[in-house]
């Protein structure tokens, strides 16, 4: 096994970063990956708050009946 150094000279004894950097430098061009999704996350987000707000005032409205 061969002693590594990472980019900030730290000790890398099974070479992992060095091979990640490797494989992902290596991978698909910019041009064919797909593109982020700029609402998808924010969307999902904003409706789990909105349930959630909901079903607090049910059972605060439960609770209070």
């Amino acid at each position: 096994m061969a002693n590594t150094q990472g980019p900030q000279g730290t000790h890398d004894p099974a070479g992992s970063t060095q091979m990640f950097r490797a494989f992902v430098d290596e991978g698909a061009p910019q041009s064919s990956r797909p593109a982020p999704a700029s609402a998808g996350p924010r969307t999902g987000l904003i409706v789990g708050v909105v349930v959630a707000v909901v079903v607090v005032a049910v059972v605060a409205w439960l609770a209070l009946k």
